[in-house]
């Protein structure tokens, strides 16, 4: 059983508390936070869980801590207003059972509008546009079932739901700076409260976050990432940062500057692999490669990891389709790639 670490204060510069709820999210024991601001405007919960195991459970807990550790009376029927930081499910998928407790406003930027409210669709497209990158990843057939099983496992529990506002990129709200970070997710978004940044999952510290190709979603892949990593050094003077998951970061930007250096090192060992495999390959053969251990759902983790990692060496230009002539005249090949450089 995970035993979860008690919930936090922190105060920000501004006269925000904010209080960190943990959760177990996924019952493999996945877990991550909940926040819950007061004093920036209507009392705000940014993040809701996944709404599966256990998840609303330790949600409740969370609130029933914050007035055990720090005579805080506030309940969750208290909140008047829901933030989303980005459209996965483990940060969304509790909006139902939160919204059955309170009357609370949702918000979620537009990019990630849809995956609230006509969630139902939003699972056929990226159902369907995962299928095609399999294909061109070159997964075999008799893998691809359970490729798909894994990525729908959580998401039978979750129907559309409305959404009342969309905060936009560095629109101030009571005192919130929204940030949009896109990369990990179309419609992430940082929250800057005086010298505090809630940082989603775009900046965790210890792993860095989870990539996926754009060609299975607009606004992902890692081109969006690294542009977003920038984006955030402009924004100086913030003493810490609380990620969605894992341990509060101390030094930012420090950390952004060894995700980035995580990922070149990623890059690299790709065309390693190409190098010493010495002739054209798919992304599952090199996902294969380069994450050889992994087992259950973190083999499409991994496939999908790498998949964007080759479609950013692809894109620019340090490598080429091997088999151009086939991809031509097929309706959706493996694709084989070669080094350019």
């Amino acid at each position: 059983m995970n035993h979860l670490p008690p919930v936090e204060r922190f105060v920000s510069s501004s006269g925000v508390d904010i209080y960190r709820l943990p959760l177990v999210l996924f019952p493999n024991n996945f877990s991550g936070h909940a926040f819950v601001l007061d004093g920036a405007g209507p009392l705000t919960l940014v993040d809701t869980g996944s709404g599966m195991g256990r998840s609303n459970d330790d949600l409740l807990a969370g609130f029933r801590q914050i007035g055990e550790r720090f005579g805080k009376s506030i309940k969750l029927g208290d909140i008047k207003r829901v933030i989303l930081t980005h459209g996965h499910i483990d940060h969304f998928g509790g909006l139902a059972f939160v919204k059955s407790q309170t009357d609370a406003a949702v918000g979620i930027h537009e990019l990630d509008r849809r995956v609230l409210t006509n969630y139902e669709e939003r699972v056929v497209v990226a159902t369907k546009a995962l299928g095609i990158f399999f294909d061109r990843a070159g997964i075999p057939p008799s893998q691809r079932d359970a490729l798909f099983s894994m990525y729908g496992f959580a998401k039978k529990h979750v129907t559309s739901i409305d959404v009342d506002f969309s905060p936009a990129d560095e629109q101030i709200i009571d005192g919130m700076e929204f940030i949009h970070t896109p990369g990990h997710c179309p419609g992430q978004v940082c929250i800057r409260l005086g010298d505090v940044l809630l940082s989603a999952d775009h900046v965790l510290s210890r792993t860095t976050p989870h990539q996926s190709p754009e060609s299975i979603t607009h606004y992902m892949g890692l081109d969006h990432y690294a542009d977003s990593l920038r984006k955030l050094l402009r924004f100086d003077g913030i003493r810490l940062a609380l990620g969605s998951h894992e341990d509060a970061i101390h030094d930012l930007y420090g950390r952004i500057h060894a995700i980035r250096a995580s990922h070149n090192r990623k890059l690299d060992r790709i065309r390693k692999i190409m190098r010493d495999h010495d002739s054209p390959m798919t992304t599952s053969q090199i996902s294969a490669r380069m994450y050889p251990d992994v087992e259950g759902y973190h083999i499409l983790l991994a496939i999908e990891e790498a998949g964007a990692h080759v479609e950013y060496l692809y894109q620019h230009g340090h490598l080429a389709i091997a088999n151009l002539r086939e991809f031509e005249a097929e309706p959706n090949p493996a694709i084989y790639y070669q080094l350019n450089d």
